[in-house]
């Protein structure tokens, strides 16, 4: 387990504001989007809500309109991210954890055929629980089991945790569990602190087709990883891009190796773009 300082991070200060721009507004139906994925074998982009809505993965066109709203026959407790493997099986993770007390946590598993057109989606259940953590909820200084992120990479899922310790709230753990059906214990890969404030804790992740970058989101800013180990993905080194605006930034994932698309919630007026930014 290798834990990044802030003295010694590779930092890129802000993005041109040329280098991203809005690609589509949002319907009203994906006003809290949490997830935001392009597979393998699909022309659409899939995107799901946040905990609270419809149990429904939503298709969309690059125009931001919808073609197609597949219901998932399981509850969306706390939808919060989705990722996809090279057959094109989709993954939502139900893990969503704000206080720390589930005992639940799992993610479904959608056959890629069931993209194609299906009105009501089975899907598979993967349940796991955390090693380290003993009690539910736990104190307020070990309160690092809520999650907003994930990816699939070589038959395994790669799950990042977010922080509600106070002046921690940076620090993300990564662990792993086998992509297939069953219950599983995470193993703990390794640890990374990006700032203390609340703007640090991260939403999303994903992994480039090629499996050569790594992308962590988080309110304020995003990291690309790279040069990169096996799975010691936080071990590599990064840049970090700071976003121009304060709209709540929840999904990221990579359009081609050199481009992410990144969703932002709506509210007050702002937000409920889907977003693509041109990487260095």
């Amino acid at each position: 387990m290798h834990k990044f300082l802030l003295a010694v991070i590779l930092f890129t200060s802000g993005c041109n504001p040329d280098s991203h721009h809005v690609i589509a507004d949002l319907p009203d139906t994906l006003h809290e989007v949490s997830g935001t994925e392009v597979a393998p074998k699909s022309k659409l982009i899939w995107m799901i809500n946040d905990g609270g809505n419809a149990s429904k993965i939503y298709g969309l066109n690059r125009k931001g309109h919808i073609k197609s709203a597949l219901k998932i026959n399981a509850k969306n407790k706390d939808w919060e991210d989705l990722t996809s493997d090279k057959a094109g099986n989709i993954y939502i993770g139900d893990f969503g954890n704000n206080t720390n007390k589930r005992k639940n946590l799992r993610i479904l598993k959608i056959n890629a055929n069931s993209l194609k057109g299906s009105k009501n989606v089975d899907v598979e259940h993967i349940s796991f629980k955390y090693p380290n953590q003993k009690k539910f909820p736990p104190k307020k200084k070990n309160m690092y089991f809520d999650c907003e992120a994930f990816f699939h990479f070589n038959d395994s899922l790669y799950i990042f945790t977010k922080s509600r310790v106070k002046h921690h709230y940076g620090t993300t753990h990564l662990y792993k569990i086998p992509a297939r059906k069953g219950d599983h214990i995470a193993e703990l890969i390794g640890t990374f602190d990006s700032c203390k404030d609340m703007s640090c804790w991260v939403t999303s992740a994903d992994i480039s087709s090629s499996g050569k970058r790594v992308a962590l989101l988080t309110q304020k800013s995003f990291f690309i990883f790279t040069n990169f180990t096996s799975d010691h993905f936080l071990d590599g080194t990064f840049k970090q891009y700071d976003f121009k605006g304060g709209s709540q930034k929840e999904s990221i994932c990579f359009k081609d190796e050199n481009t992410v698309y990144i969703t932002d919630e709506r509210a007050h007026g702002d937000g409920g773009n889907l977003y693509a930014y041109k990487l260095e």
